[in-house]
């Protein structure tokens, strides 16, 4: 069989795993000695500098401590952000249709890399869940210096991959990512797991599992 595609591009978050973080927002601020209503504030004031990598999460931690009053105690700032790294490890899960799909675009000839927003410990998940030896290559925000739906993450992946826009599919849960990889020319499909019907912006298409993408390529 011919592929129609040449390259298929993978969100991780809420597309190939998810990922519960209550107890990063209960376990953390108590380590750190702050107020939970605090911290998360704060990290959603930062969350943008640690997704592009201008902050690691131990930088981040530190500055949110000390903004919130809180002594950032080399010792300390290393045990919250060890324990980030320790609950985002023991709560993600992939689901069920991810380890299949992602076994199968290689047998058509189709190269596949996982394009991510992520902080510095997605890598190590997607190593420890199995996907990191079933992708031709990870992309992720903190490390490229971009997050989406910003052009540069995409174009990273595409060059990495070897493949034009115009030659790849992209999948991701958030339609304003879609939306992105669409202005390259990448086939944008949105999937949307078991809530209500989602659209894509500028007209793309909506699936509800892997599967659904498997038959288009």
């Amino acid at each position: 069989m011919v592929a129609r595609f040449q390259a298929c591009l993978l969100d991780a978050y809420g597309t190939i795993l998810s990922c519960d973080f209550s107890a990063h927002r209960t376990e953390l601020p108590v380590l750190a000695g702050i107020a939970p209503e605090a911290m998360d504030a704060e990290f959603r004031r930062l969350e943008p500098a640690v997704t592009d990598g201008r902050l690691s999460l131990a930088q981040a931690y530190a500055r949110i401590m000390q903004a919130c009053g809180a002594e950032p105690e080399p010792g300390r700032v290393v045990s919250v952000a060890d324990k980030s790294r320790e609950l985002l490890l023991a709560s993600a899960r992939l689901y069920g249709d991810v380890l299949p799909f992602l076994r199968m675009p290689r047998s058509r000839g189709v190269k596949t890399a996982i394009v991510s927003n992520c902080d510095e410990n997605t890598r190590d998940l997607l190593v420890e869940l199995g996907v990191a030896a079933l992708a031709d290559a990870l992309v992720l925000s903190c490390e490229v210096g971009a997050a989406k739906p910003a052009e540069a993450i995409f174009r990273r992946a595409l060059d990495q991959l070897g493949v034009a826009g115009g030659a790849a599919i992209f999948v991701d849960d958030n339609a304003d990512f879609c939306a992105g990889a669409a202005e390259l020319g990448v086939s944008a499909v949105q999937i949307v797991r078991g809530g209500s019907d989602g659209t894509v912006a500028l007209g793309g298409t909506v699936v509800r599992s892997l599967g659904d993408i498997e038959a288009m390529l």
